[in-house]
Order: structure tokens, then sequence, then C-alpha cells
């Protein structure tokens, strides 16, 4: 490695460990951790043994990442240190190739630890693709979304299960609903949920015309708790009727698919790609309960009206990312203002520079409300 190489992984670093203080509110963080080591350290901390143990696991994990920045931070001052010797030892190359190797590997792990820390971030996720303006064009869109999340899912070794497929009467999707399970899978996906803008030649245009179409997307973590959201039985209506879905031999030929309608909120969730009415009730229960999780937590954060806003326009204005095929090709998240001309890589699965600026301002947002 050349030693204009070196010193810029370690400028790179250097910029990254900055970055990362100031992601984790480290000065806050060691206050955090004062403090909850003075509550533990108390003689009647187990006289509440439920409050004790929340209190014990949210210290380790705060001392986790206290810990692994502060061991990221000395082994970058230590690279800084072997790059100093070897201006006059040159067996020290050797130790510093292997060092920022290992500097990189720790500081990708930690960023996902100080990114994904919300209480449903290591959760699955569900996924509800839409088609919106656009008749045909858009149930292609939804399709090739599908296709995108699909590349995604076997990219970071995420497991994909198709609960609800309806495929539109020519081409594309009307409408699908899916499982993403895997470590950090919806921490990692939630900020993809809005309205997805394609802008491009429509292949079903004869004239050859540039045609703009929607799609919104849903995202809901999977609730392994079933005391985080209770539904009631009056609260809901249960509607059987033929699946006509993928399901194999026989399936469209019994009331197997369900649909469940949340009476107080108006959602509906349907399900119909397994065999059993049972099963596609329960999946369907599932999927309800996700999506009345991300309203209470959008709620919490004072995003209810965005979340409507994607269920009820889904079209113009209303986008968080563009694909742009032509006149050039562009994609572009509204919300960070990341853009990228990569748009084959990106519909092949490639997301993780639009998810990882997602987190990075939604952390920056974090700081700047305890800041203030």
């Amino acid at each position: 490695m050349e030693k204009y190489e070196i010193n810029k992984y370690l400028e790179s670093f250097n910029d990254k460990i900055k970055e990362l203080k100031e992601a984790i509110n480290y000065d806050s963080l060691l206050n955090d951790v004062k403090d909850l080591e003075e509550k533990t350290s108390s003689p009647d901390i187990w006289n509440d043994k439920k409050n004790a143990e929340v209190l014990f696991s949210k210290l380790n994990d705060l001392k986790d990442i206290l810990n692994t920045y502060n061991d990221i931070y000395n082994k970058v001052n230590d690279l800084s240190d072997l790059i100093s010797l070897s201006q006059t030892d040159s067996s020290f190359d050797e130790l510093i190739e292997e060092e920022i190797n290992d500097i990189n590997s720790n500081l990708s792990s930690f960023e996902i630890k100080t990114l994904l820390n919300q209480k449903y971030d290591d959760s699955n996720c569900i996924i509800e693709l839409h088609p919106g303006q656009g008749g045909t064009e858009a149930l292609d869109w939804t399709d090739m979304l599908f296709r995108m999340y699909k590349f995604y899912a076997s990219n970071h070794n995420l497991k994909l299960k198709i609960i609800n497929y309806e495929a539109g009467d020519v081409v594309g999707i009307k409408s699908i609903t899916f499982m993403l399970s895997g470590k950090y899978a919806y921490g990692l996906l939630k900020g993809e949920r809005g309205v997805h803008r394609l802008v491009r030649i429509s292949p079903f245009d004869s004239n050859k015309r540039r045609h703009t179409t929607f799609t919104s997307v849903m995202v809901s973590p999977v609730i392994e708790n079933d005391t985080d959201i209770i539904i009631k039985d009056e609260d809901i209506r249960i509607d059987t009727f033929m699946s006509s879905g993928a399901g194999g031999q026989g399936v469209n030929t019994t009331y197997s698919a369900v649909r469940v309608t949340h009476i107080p909120t108006g959602i509906m969730v349907t399900c119909q790609n397994e065999r059993s009415q049972i099963k596609n009730k329960e999946e369907a229960l599932s999927v309800l309960k996700s999506r009345l999780l991300e309203i209470k937590l959008s709620e919490q954060n004072d995003e209810l009206n965005s979340i409507k806003g994607v269920q009820g326009q889904i079209g113009f204005g209303s986008q968080i990312r563009s694909y742009v095929f032509t006149p050039y090709t562009m994609v572009k998240d509204h919300r960070t203002n990341f853009e990228t001309s990569q748009i084959d890589d990106v519909m092949n699965g490639k997301l993780d520079d639009f998810i990882d600026s997602y987190l990075k301002m939604k952390a920056r947002e974090e700081n700047e409300k305890k800041n203030n």
C-alpha cells in the first residue's frame, strides 16, 4: 500500500471518528452511563426485578457503544503512531495494512450499532407496494421495485417471503405484501417508506413519450412481543373469498383468502398465499399488527400526517425518491439530497448509500432534538 493511500485512510478514519462521536452524542452518553451506574448500584435495585433488568440491559448496551467507540478511537491513534514510525522503518508497513483492514471492519460494524439503535430496528419487516398514478406503467414500476428489493435482500442475506400478491391484468403488480427476515431488516429499510417516482420512456407507449409514474412503499416492523399492539375482536371485520394468488393446486377452489379490516383506522390487509384459511388469517393479523405499530411509532415522532399522505396520495409532489431513466440517468433521494447516476446498480439492489445517508440524517435530527 502506497504512503499516500495510507494517509488517505488515516484522514478518512479521523473524519469518521468525529462523525461517530457526534452520532452517539458522546458527552451525553457518558452522563447516561454514570446515571445508570448510580441507579443500578442502589441496594434497593432488586426490589423491582423487572425494572432492574431493564436498567441493567440499558446500561450494558450504552457501555458497549462507549467501549467500542473508545476502542476504535485508540486504534486510530495507534495507527497514526505506526505511520510515523514507518517513515524511518518500512518493517511496519505490513502491520499498518492489517490495522487499516481491522479498523475498516470495526467502523462498519459500529456504524450499524450507532445508526440502528431504535427499539424495533433489529426486527424483521413487512413491506407493501401499491401502484399509484400511471396505469400500466405504474404496475410495471411496482414490479421493478419489488425486483430491486429482492436483489437487496439477497445481497444482505435477508429471507424474503411473499404474504400477498396480486398480479396486473397484463403486466406488473397491482399489490404485493412481503416479509424480509434477518438482523436489522426493519432498521435498514424503514427509510424506504414513502412514494417512489419513475421517469422514463414508457415501453407501453407506441409514441415513445416520456412518462412519470409512482408507487408507494410501506415498511412496518414485525412484532415479536404481542403485548405491543392489542387488537380487539370488535375492532376488526374478517371476510373470506376465493384466492387468486399463487399457492399450489386447489388454492383458488376454496374460500381460503382472508381480508381483515381494522374498523377504527380503516386499514385493510389481505392474505391469500397460504392454502389454509387459518394460516392466511394469522398472516393477515400479523401484518395488521405491524401496520398499527408503524402508525403508533409515527405518531410518537409527529409523522402521522406524512404516513397518511403516502396512503392517500401516490402522485406528484409526494415522492421521497426519484428514479430518472431519461433524458439522463439519476436516482435522487429528496429528503437527504443524496443522488447517483448509477441507476442500474440501484435497480439491482445497491441501496446502501441511500440507506446510510437516511440513517445519518435521522441521527443528526435526534441529536438536535436532544441538544435543544
